[in-house]
């Protein structure tokens, strides 16, 4: 059996790593001694030219630090002010410097280099995300002939996007090194081919098969998963003093996203103003819980949507707020996973609304969560992947706030027997769809190339 090794922008260190990559992969990479490689999240003013190997894990896991400049560059800078923006349909947020490409492939590079000592020939290697285009290549570069695949899990961008990008056909140089590219969605995979076709002179063997560059390259829909059963299992049984009271009776409706301008919380909030503004009657029995963790707040593009949040959340709570209800809850720091399952399950109506998104799990936690006695709604963006799967959710566009408020309406006063029959036909998908269906999807597809 093949070693599987990953590489991903961070690594699960502590004992007993958890989260949904690491309930995907483990099984595959205890069984074949696998290893997963990735940064530690340490800056440091010399790092160590050799990975560091850590204990606690049924798999093997080595890391590497990065200097502060480093992780500016690659990771602030052309990843994440550069890449981002650009794979999230919103080309006028990049910022684009020089240092940011020069520092993405420099660490792109020496990744590799400090990789390449402890590959092995027969190992399959799977890469994770945009952090990580140039990776194939620069193992290439090394004399790595072995299998090479990466999986996306944000959008890829349609061709005007992307030639917004420095390096357009860079990227697709990059990509034409790996045997395997896996997307999220089927419109993930429809971007590629027209960007490829337009930007690098691809050549469109097949509805999967491509040539650029002189080099053939498969590309396929994986849409990932969530660990369902356990899910499941968490929201049953979660503890009574983990749910949100109200004084009023009123129903909750709950988002859970990171801060970020493409989850669309600003409209999510202007559609809720909406409502409540067309419909009086629902002051005291309707209230949103937002849950949004902080991320990347170095960069100004995320200092810009926590100031627009939160002054659009103080604005709608001082407009309809009575002295027992205020409609709008927000918290912005994490909630730990368990508390999460029991939230979710208490809501009538899960709000995904993002803007962009590559596939947005918290929409399968919410479905997972739910009493299949009682279930509530899953109110679903068609610009998330997982509208692709999840056609039994009430899809909306979340840039149309009378649309919005108006599958709220539906939501709040959908009929048991509705509510059952959609929650069902949702679930039934996630429970098939999870995690470990995803991972053995991907590896069994990157096998078949190769063979």
């Amino acid at each position: 059996m093949s070693r599987l090794v990953v590489i991903s922008n961070r690594i699960p260190l502590g004992d007993s790593p958890s989260g949904g990559l690491v309930v995907a992969l483990e099984d595959a990479l205890r069984t074949s001694g696998g290893l997963w490689v990735g940064f530690s999240g340490e800056t440091v003013e010399d790092p160590c030219e050799e990975l560091a190997f850590h204990e606690g894990a049924a798999f093997q896991r080595a890391s590497f630090d990065l200097t502060v400049q480093d992780h500016d560059d690659y990771y602030l800078g052309y990843s994440n002010s550069v890449l981002w923006p650009v794979c999230h349909g919103r080309p006028d947020l990049m910022r684009i410097l020089p240092e940011y490409l020069e520092g993405y492939r420099r660490v792109n590079e020496r990744i590799a280099r400090l990789l390449v000592p402890h590959l092995r020939p027969d190992d399959q290697i799977w890469v994770q995300d945009y952090q990580l285009f140039p990776l194939a290549q620069e193992l290439r570069k090394l004399g790595v002939q072995g299998p090479i695949g990466h999986f996306l899990h944000i959008p890829f961008p349609g061709p005007a996007d992307c030639a917004t990008l420095p390096n357009p056909a860079e990227l697709f140089e990059w990509l034409s090194h790996y045997d395997l590219v896996g997307f999220q969605a089927q419109r993930d995979l429809d971007r590629f081919a027209t960007s490829a076709r337009s930007l690098a002179d691809a050549e469109q063997l097949s509805d999967t098969d491509f040539l650029i560059a002189g080099r053939p390259l498969r590309a396929g829909v994986f849409p990932i998963g969530i660990d369902a059963a356990a899910f499941v299992a968490e929201a049953g049984s979660a503890r009574e003093e983990d749910r949100m009271r109200s004084l009023t009776g009123a129903l909750s409706m709950i988002g859970v996203d990171r801060l970020d301008y493409s989850k669309g919380i600003p409209q999510r909030f202007r559609a809720f103003q909406y409502l409540l503004e067309n419909d009086p009657s629902l002051t005291e029995k309707v209230m949103l819980l937002q849950i949004a963790p902080p991320t990347r707040e170095s960069v100004d593009a995320y200092q810009q949507i926590r100031e627009e949040t939160e002054h659009l959340a103080g604005r709608i709570n001082g407009q309809f707020a009575t002295v027992n209800w205020t409609p709008i809850r927000f918290i912005h720091r994490p909630i730990p996973r368990n508390e999460l399952a029991g939230l979710y399950r208490q809501a009538r109506v899960g709000l995904v609304t993002p803007l962009a998104d590559g596939m947005n799990l918290v929409a399968k936690e919410y479905v997972a969560a739910q009493d299949p006695e009682d279930p509530g709604v899953l109110i679903l963006s068609r610009f998330a992947g997982a509208a692709e799967v999840m056609e039994d959710a009430l899809i909306i566009n979340p840039h149309d706030p009378g649309e919005l408020a108006q599958a709220m309406q539906q939501a709040i006063d959908m009929p048991l027997e509705e509510r059952r029959a959609r929650h069902s036909a949702l679930l039934k998908r996630v429970m098939e769809q999870d995690v470990g269906w995803w991972s053995a999807a991907y590896l069994d597809a990157l096998s078949q190339v190769r063979s």
